[in-house]
């Protein structure tokens, strides 16, 4: 009988283990971007069992500047990580690609770093601590586009955008008017933005963009007077 219980010990531990039931795959090192940029880290859970399973994503804790923001993102809905819990569904055998860990850069380069917890809704002990961590750069000093006695112009970055476009300008003159307009190929609007003598870096939200070519122009009281192309990707 001796001898059958340790065959049998010896037969489970030879098999694959499983885990946790879930693995997270793919995540680097590191993710890197410039000051003001919106930084994502994608997050993709794969589900090793033979069973769908619920995951609770739980922020443990944060090392962060003051002029920074972490978000916990499904899609396109992002949570600040002051809110609650992220709740997500995996199918067996299925990898789920929808989760970013994000991060608002803020004004100061350096090293930044989040922690979180998932762990399996209906069996707690399966769980796995993960952290995200986050280099922002200086941006890189850029040539003005256009300058003139009202405004001086920088191009957009980072371009390619995937999900905010960023455009350094200064107003000269506070008497006028300057916009930005974004535009599809075909010349339809797809976004206007005041340029204020207030504020000096333009955001320009791409996440309701499709990918593909679009055009910014830059409008000085009411008149065109740049035109450039901004690329969407996904």
């Amino acid at each position: 009988m001796r001898n059958v219980l340790l065959s049998a010990i010896l037969m489970l531990s030879s098999l694959p283990t499983l885990g946790q039931g879930f693995e997270i795959v793919s995540l680097q090192e590191s993710y890197k971007g410039t000051i003001g940029e919106m930084i994502k880290a994608p997050i993709r859970f794969k589900n090793t069992s033979d069973k769908a399973i619920t995951l609770i994503i739980r922020k443990v804790s944060d090392q962060i500047g003051s002029t920074q923001k972490n978000f916990l993102c499904l899609d396109a809905n992002c949570l600040d990580q002051r809110a609650d819990d992220h709740i997500v569904k995996i199918e067996a055998g299925q990898t789920l690609s929808s989760v970013h860990v994000a991060l608002d850069a803020g004004l100061v380069s350096g090293l930044s770093s989040v922690k979180y917890i998932v762990y399996n809704k209906s069996n707690p002990s399966q769980s796995i601590e993960f952290e995200v961590n986050f280099g922002v750069e200086e941006k890189a000093e850029k040539q003005s586009i256009y300058t003139s006695k009202y405004i001086t112009l920088k191009d957009v970055y980072p371009n390619p955008v995937v999900d905010l476009a960023l455009v350094d300008y200064k107003i000269l003159n506070d008497n006028i008017k300057a916009k930005i307009i974004i535009h599809n190929i075909l010349g339809n609007n797809q976004g206007e933005y005041v340029l204020t003598s207030a504020e000096n870096l333009l955001r320009i939200p791409a996440d309701n963009l499709n990918a593909g070519i679009y055009f910014y122009t830059l409008y000085v009281n009411n008149e065109g007077v740049l035109t450039r192309k901004l690329i969407v990707r996904k």
